[in-house]
C-alpha cells in the first residue's frame, strides 16, 4: 500500500468513507434540523457502517460558519452526541465557504504528521437557522434600561423607543457581505460577469445544466453518499430538494437581477441556494486501515490556499487549482474530474476562461502561457451548487465526498475539488482512487 510522489509532506492519508444528509433549501422559516442535529444524524449513519468505535477516532473536526448560540464549538457537540468520548479532542475550522474542505485539510496534515491516525472530519451548515440580530441601538437601549431602577426611569426610556430601534440584523446577508471593499458576493460575481463579458444567457443556460445534471444522478442513483435524515416530528428527507428538473432558459429568463436590479446578470437562478446540510468523511493513516481492516476510497495527494482580490472572490479556484498541477506535474488532460462549487454560474464560468486565457495566466498566475480549457463534460458533471445547495460550511467536504465516489463510479484515477471563498480566497484539493 505504499504510496510515492505524494506532495502532502509525511505519511500517506487516505480517505476511507463518508456520507452526507440531503442538502435542504431554505424556505423562509427554520429549517427541521439544527446545524449539529445534522451532522450528528450523518455521523451516526456513517459510524453505524464501520468496523470500529467512535472512541477509536483520534479528533474530530468540523467546519461552520454560523453555529447557532447553543452549538459553540460544534465540532466537541457533534462528537460527544456520536458517543466518540470524553477524551476525544474536537474542534471546529471556519474558512467561509471552504470551512469544510479546511476541516479536511487539518485532518490530512495531522494525519501525515503522525499527530493523528483516525479523523472524523467535514462540515456542517444550517443556513435557514441564521441568526437575526438586534441592532447597536436597541442593545444600547437595552443596556440602559437594565440600569433604569425607578419606574419613571423606565417609562423616560420607553418614550425614546422608536421603529429604528427595533430594525434587525440579518445575520445571513450580513455575513454575505465582504466588509472590506463593502461588496456581497452576489456583487463580486456581478464583477467577474462584466470582466469576462459573461452574457446573461450563458450564466442561466448553464444553471439549467446544473439541474438537469442533478435531476438525471438522482434518477440514476448516483448519490449513494446521502444519508437519510429524520426530524423530530416524524418526517424523513432522503434526496436534495431544491432541483428544478423542469428548469429551462425561458424560466430563468424572466427573473430579475438581485444584486444590480438595473444593470446585473446574477439572478436568483443562477446562483447557489440558501441550504442546509452536513457532510462527514473518515481520514485514516496507512497504520489505521491495516488495524481496522478499512477499505479506501482514494488519498489526499495535496491541498492548496491562494488569496486574490475579494472584489474578484470567485476567480479563488483558478489560483488555489494551479499551483497543484504544477507542484504535481500534471496538466489539465491528467485530472479525470473536476469540481469547483458553483456559488454563482458566472464565478465557475470565469474560472474556466481564466484559465484559457494566455493573458490572465501570465498576467495574474505567473504562467508563460494559458493552462487550456477544463472539458465541461467533465466539471460537474451530477450538478453543483445551484441546483444541489451550497451550506457554506458542508459544500467543500461535499465536494470532495461526490468527487471521490464519481472516480469509483467512473473508474477513474484524479479529481479536483475547488471552492471559492467570501474575503478573496480559493482552496483546492488534489484527490486520487486507489483501486484494490
Amino acid at each position: 500500500m505504499a504510496v510515492t510522489n505524494t506532495s502532502l509532506p509525511g505519511e500517506p492519508v487516505y480517505i476511507v468513507d463518508g456520507a452526507r444528509s440531503p442538502f435542504l433549501k431554505a424556505k423562509g422559516k427554520t429549517g427541521p434540523f439544527s446545524a449539529a442535529n445534522l451532522a450528528t444524524s450523518v455521523g451516526q449513519a456513517l459510524l453505524s457502517q464501520q468496523n470500529f468505535a467512535a472512541t477509536d477516532f483520534d479528533e474530530v473536526i468540523v467546519g461552520c460558519v454560523s453555529p447557532s448560540p447553543d452549538e459553540t464549538n460544534i465540532a466537541r457537540v457533534v462528537s460527544l452526541r456520536l458517543g466518540c468520548g470524553d477524551h476525544v479532542p474536537a474542534w471546529t475550522v471556519q474558512r467561509n465557504c471552504a470551512s469544510g474542505l479546511q476541516a479536511l485539510d487539518c485532518a490530512a496534515m495531522n494525519i501525515a504528521s503522525g499527530r493523528s491516525n483516525l479523523i472524523l472530519a467535514g462540515g456542517v451548515e444550517a443556513m435557514s437557522h441564521s441568526p437575526v440580530l438586534l441592532n447597536e441601538l436597541m442593545v444600547n437601549w437595552l443596556a440602559d434600561l437594565a440600569r433604569a431602577k425607578k419606574p419613571l426611569q423606565k417609562l423616560a426610556l420607553f418614550s425614546k423607543l422608536r421603529g429604528k430601534h427595533l430594525k434587525p440584523i440579518i445575520g445571513l446577508l450580513r455575513g454575505l457581505t465582504d466588509p472590506v471593499v463593502g461588496l456581497s458576493m452576489g456583487q463580486t460575481a456581478e464583477n467577474l460577469a462584466y470582466r469576462f463579458n459573461i452574457p446573461r444567457s450563458v450564466m442561466d443556460t448553464f444553471a439549467v445544466q446544473s439541474h438537469h445534471r442533478l435531476a438525471a444522478a438522482q434518477t440514476a442513483g448516483y448519490f449513494d453518499e446521502i444519508e437519510t435524515v429524520y426530524s423530530r416530528n416524524g418526517q424523513y428527507y432522503q434526496a436534495d430538494d431544491g432541483v428544478r428538473a423542469d428548469s429551462d432558459i425561458a424560466k430563468l429568463a424572466k427573473l430579475k437581477p438581485v444584486f444590480d436590479r438595473k444593470f446585473g446578470k446574477i439572478t436568483a437562478g443562477n446562483s447557489a441556494q440558501v441550504t442546509d446540510g452536513a457532510a462527514l468523511l473518515i481520514l485514516a493513516s496507512e497504520q489505521a486501515v491495516q488495524q481496522h481492516g478499512l477499505k479506501i476510497l482514494g488519498r489526499v495527494v495535496d491541498t492548496n490556499w491562494a488569496g486574490v482580490d475579494p472584489s474578484q472572490m470567485g476567480l479563488g479556484p483558478t489560483h488555489a487549482m494551479a499551483p497543484l498541477l504544477t507542484r504535481n506535474n500534471l496538466g489539465i488532460d491528467d485530472i479525470d474530474y473536476w469540481e469547483i462549487n458553483e456559488a454563482f454560474a458566472a464565478q465557475v464560468i470565469a474560472c474556466v476562461e481564466a484559465w484559457k486565457s494566455d493573458e490572465y495566466c501570465q498576467q495574474e498566475l505567473g504562467l508563460e502561457k494559458a493552462l487550456g480549457e477544463i472539458n465541461p463534460e467533465r466539471l460537474n458533471v451530477d450538478g453543483g451548487g445551484i441546483s444541489i445547495g451550497h451550506p457554506v460550511g458542508a459544500s467543500g467536504a461535499r465536494i470532495v465526498l461526490h468527487l471521490l465516489n464519481t472516480l469509483k463510479r467512473t473508474d477513474s484515477k484524479r479529481g479536483i475539488a475547488s471552492l471559492c471563498i467570501g474575503g478573496g480566497q480559493g482552496g483546492a484539493m488534489l484527490v486520487e482512487r486507489i483501486s484494490e
